[in-house]
């Protein structure tokens, strides 16, 4: 029944290569300095707070700066946590739509020399959500790229 009612929201799934080692990948999820250096979708939006408490039933919050100055909050809690391998998280945006939690998982899985990203983002309110989230996680994801180059 929960598998029923999960498939009847709209989710995002995407997949990345990275160059360097699952672990390069997971510290910049994990490590607050390293996700500052990152986050958020395209342009310079800096982050202002990552609180991360990175264990089951752990709580995330990240601040980060969005147009016009206006800041955007996301928060959730770890449900679970396989160091080097997997997170799954709930996400929530409390300032704008707090009653809308979805779901996040994310596998890393060592590929050659580098890493395969794999993320779901499930339980999303709508489309237009889906398709909001997927334009902010694939600029994020370009950014991640980017710092993990530089930090190599």
């Amino acid at each position: 029944m929960e598998q029923a009612r999960l498939a009847e929201k709209p989710s995002l799934t995407l997949t990345r290569s990275y160059p360097v080692a699952p672990e390069k990948v997971w510290r910049a999820w994990t490590d607050p300095q390293a996700l500052r250096r990152w986050w958020g979708p395209g342009g310079d939006q800096p982050v202002s707070v990552a609180q991360l408490d990175v264990r089951v039933g752990g709580r995330f919050r990240i601040v980060f700066g969005g147009p016009e100055g206006k800041d955007h909050e996301v928060q959730g809690v770890y449900q679970e946590v396989v160091p080097n391998r997997k997170l799954v998280f709930t996400w929530t945006w409390p300032n704008s739509t707090p009653e809308r939690e979805s779901l996040v998982t994310i596998e890393f899985k060592a590929e050659g020399c580098g890493t395969e990203l794999s993320f779901l983002h499930q339980q999303l309110f709508d489309e237009k959500v889906r398709d909001d989230h997927q334009r902010g996680w694939s600029e994020s994801f370009a950014k991640l790229e980017h710092f993990l180059q530089q930090t190599n």
